[in-house]
């Protein structure tokens, strides 16, 4: 008799951001996708209207962090992260590390897993340092415990040294 084995399903948070275009559709279109390709949205924090990071000389960002419960592996989920960009017109620029962009996405937590990898790093390396990911993040999962640095996401934004502006919209 063959018995049922459910596949075990992880938390990975994702951090999504735009500055071109219709920003907010562009992270409902992103969010849409990534239910098809990744997993069942589970959370999604409100939209936040944000200053631009590192180049500064250009429009400012509207983020959002959402919760997805999912099957994959993290490559696998890079790899749908990088299709559901290029699908959606980003044209990853070598040169170019923080430009104007129609969509990012970034894997910042994955359970609780801690992967150094080429190309690949959970938790995301910046995340504790950035508050238009702490700010989101946090509405979603205050208590959620970084696994490297050992505290939660709302100590981690009490302690931040980024003072930017992140504005919360009224639509998610």
């Amino acid at each position: 008799m063959q018995t049922f084995s459910p596949k075990k399903y992880i938390n990975v948070y994702l951090g999504l951001g735009s500055n071109m275009g219709d920003r907010k559709g562009q992270l409902k279109k992103a969010t849409e996708l990534i239910s098809k390709t990744i997993g069942k949205v589970a959370k999604k924090s409100h939209f936040y209207e944000t200053q631009p990071w590192g180049n500064t000389e250009q429009d400012s960002f509207i983020n959002q962090v959402l919760m997805v419960n999912t099957t994959l592996d993290p490559r696998d989920i890079l790899k749908e992260i990088t299709a559901i960009e290029r699908e959606m017109g980003r044209a990853r620029k070598d040169n170019e590390k923080w430009g104007p962009r129609l969509i990012d996405i970034d894997i910042l937590l994955y359970g609780k897993r801690i992967i150094r990898d080429k190309g690949l790093e959970i938790p995301h390396p910046e995340l504790h340092k950035r508050a238009f990911v702490l700010v989101p993040l946090m509405e979603i999962a205050p208590e959620y415990e970084h696994p490297v640095l050992k505290q939660q996401i709302d100590e981690l934004f009490m302690e931040c040294e980024d003072n930017s502006d992140v504005i919360m919209l009224d639509q998610m």
